[in-house]
């Protein structure tokens, strides 16, 4: 079941669920809304490599914004960090930043039991499209699970900036 707006602020004031910072003025009718991290990156090599860690640059977005390009992927992350022990976070682009063509998460929306941090956010423009530090873009919803709750203890726990993919550290443990 997926929390109400008031439901997402009442376990916030209890501990339940983690919003640092949290903005009342945020909470939506069963969502709160997040902003765009000061902080963007992006791959360096044209092919990449699921095996290797692959060269990745990062840059603070400029406060006069920043223009994002079709056919490329850029990482980024939320302002705040997110996460709960339990109920799970989902999140996705607001309505109005998906409007104008900006895939906000283009895949891996579902955030796990127990992982804190700032979420990296998969950024896909269909065209050019202009971004800000501090853009309400994107939205996470919490639902509630059913059966035993493991939580998360994995590579991206206490997530600070945007994460480039460390799934060449899959392969090191084969």
């Amino acid at each position: 079941m997926i929390l109400t707006g008031p439901e997402i602020t009442a376990r916030v004031k209890t501990g339940d669920i983690r919003i640092e910072p949290f903005d009342a003025e945020r909470i939506q009718p069963n969502s709160y809304d997040f902003r765009l991290g000061e902080r963007i990156g992006w791959y360096t090599n044209e092919v990449l490599d699921c095996a290797r860690d692959n060269p990745f640059e990062e840059h603070p977005i400029p406060t006069g914004g920043m223009e994002l390009q079709p056919d490329r992927l850029y990482l980024a992350c939320t302002q705040e960090r997110i996460g709960s022990d339990h109920v799970v976070p989902i999140i996705r682009a607001r309505s109005s930043i998906a409007r104008l063509g900006l895939f906000v998460h283009v895949t891996a929306d579902l955030i796990d039991l127990g992982s804190f941090g700032q979420l990296t956010l998969q950024l896909h423009a269909v065209q050019p499209v202009r971004i800000y530090p501090g853009l309400l873009i994107g939205q996470v919803t919490f639902w509630a699970p059913t059966g035993e709750i493991v939580l998360y203890d994995g590579k991206y726990q206490n997530s600070h900036g945007p994460q480039p993919s460390r799934a060449h550290l899959d392969f090191e443990t084969r």
